[in-house]
């Protein structure tokens, strides 16, 4: 099998772009411009290694739109990155933002190093070191771009860069929001962590309860008692299989780097999370059958499929082969264009990546916003909901005569936490996008698949506000 592909990544989301654009209304110019990168900084600095030798690092910040302001979107560690790959996360960030109604313009950074290969300390020079120059080029800020975690990197990196941001801009009282995906205790959200597998899992589950859309897959509304297979073991994988789980579904089907992992009658995925880091591979876990290699798990008989790896994994080679009805793009690009129109051919609904896991941009806004303000999430509210339901539910049970149980009345009672009002958001955010996208879609015929009508559903609201704001007159 050859290694090159037909097209870049990069080169894919435009074609998915083009796709989309000829059932807009704008016009050639406004399409490019919406289309195009609009700043690129390629950085090469050197950090001194553990060993005493210098190491010249690879980085770069890409910020795809500032339609809105600030830019928004991670920052990924990983032997693979390049311009193209980062220039397209960042055009992808755009339009999942827009998507979700979140108002930031698409950003996206990679430093192009192994994490594994490097100590704990190197890493945090690197880290430090990638925030320090974008502080000289104004890459990073509050109001400005606002990088968050993504491959490779996730709280910890996000607290070196916060700290390293206010060290270098003190006094600056909105320091904690240059970045997100931080840690509570710096200024990160409760919910941020499971903010993109939640959001998979609210973005499906709204899909399978539309019965028009379920009964052209052949399946029943709901997500209880439908077959899933995960790939990829990383947070959003594991949070994604967490939710099916809780809800009624089984995931008959792990897959990880190292191989596969298959049981009919369902895996749990912290048993097999806490089997992986005891043994440092997910085979040969208990009551499960280890799978020759995890694109097998691909290409299993499911209800849903949840690729949340890396992009590419279904293209047009292993596409034929899939017999998923719904693929839920946890990832971001898992699937080629080739793949697309393959999954379109036969009947498969690819719900697509581009809104789907636009749960962690989605909870950064929340962190964002509660950066800004100074004020956590349900603390000038909690006290107040929970005495004016104690208040109502006291009326209610003098009334009838009747009291509820201890558990209704907890229920009741219970006044929004912070992760309440976040993952309330969240659900929200998601059920709204995806009923946006059918609609689209639905009125329509013309539109191929989801994916273009999602990307027809950002192009409008991009468009809109460059038109707004009179850039094109």
């Amino acid at each position: 099998m050859s290694d090159q592909k037909p097209y870049s990544f990069f080169q894919s989301v435009e074609r998915s772009f083009d796709k989309a654009a000829k059932f807009t209304k704008w016009e050639k110019g406004i399409l490019e411009q919406i289309k195009a990168c609009n700043s690129i900084y390629s950085m090469r600095f050197p950090v001194k290694m553990d060993d005493g030798r210098i190491e010249v690092i690879e980085a770069y910040r890409v910020q795809h739109s500032q339609h809105k302001s600030p830019c928004k979107g991670g920052i990924r560690f990983s032997e693979e990155v390049n311009q193209d790959e980062v220039m397209a996360l960042a055009s992808l960030m755009t339009y999942k933002c827009a998507i979700v109604n979140v108002p930031f313009g698409g950003g996206k950074g990679g430093i192009k190093i192994n994490p594994r290969e490097h100590s704990v300390y190197e890493l945090e020079k690197i880290t430090r070191r990638y925030t320090s120059e974008l502080v000289k080029k104004n890459f990073i800020g509050p109001g400005i771009d606002v990088p968050a975690p993504d491959y490779g990197t996730g709280e910890r990196e996000m607290a070196w860069i916060v700290d390293t941001y206010a060290s270098l801009k003190p006094g600056e009282i909105d320091a904690a929001g240059c970045v997100t995906g931080k840690p509570v205790t710096q200024g990160g959200v409760r919910g941020r962590k499971e903010a993109t597998g939640l959001g998979v899992f609210y973005g499906i589950r709204e899909v399978c309860n539309m019965p028009d859309i379920m009964q052209k897959q052949g399946l029943a509304v709901g997500v209880e008692g439908k077959t899933v297979v995960v790939q990829g073991l990383g947070n959003v994988g594991y949070h994604s299989a967490k939710f099916f789980r809780e809800h009624g579904s089984k995931v008959v089907a792990i897959a990880e780097y190292e191989g596969a992992i298959y049981s009919a009658d369902g895996l749990n995925e912290e048993e097999v999370f806490q089997h992986r880091k005891k043994t440092g591979s997910i085979l040969n876990f208990p009551g499960a059958q280890n799978l020759p290699s995890s694109n097998e798990a691909l290409e299993l008989e499911c209800d849903i499929l949840i690729p949340a790896a890396l992009e590419n994994v279904i293209n047009g080679e292993n596409a034929p082969k899939v017999k998923a009805k719904i693929i839920g793009e946890a990832a971001n690009g898992p699937l080629t264009p080739e793949a697309d129109e393959i999954l379109a051919g036969k009947g498969v609904l690819v719900v697509p990546d581009m809104y789907l896991n636009a749960g962690g941009v989605t909870v950064s806004y929340f962190e964002w916003l509660k950066n800004l303000s100074h004020v956590r999430y349900g603390r000038m509210e909690k006290r107040f909901t929970e005495n004016m339901n104690s208040h109502i539910l006291g009326q209610i049970e003098s009334l009838t005569g009747k009291s509820v149980t201890d558990t209704e009345r907890k229920f009741i009672m219970h006044g929004p936490e912070e992760v309440d009002l976040v993952h309330s958001g969240l659900e929200e955010t998601m059920i709204t996008a995806t009923r946006e996208i059918m609609e689209i879609w639905k009125n329509n015929p013309e539109i191929p698949d989801m994916r273009t009508a999602a990307y027809v559903c950002a192009i409008n609201k991009v468009g809109t506000s460059y038109a707004e704001l009179g850039i094109f007159p």
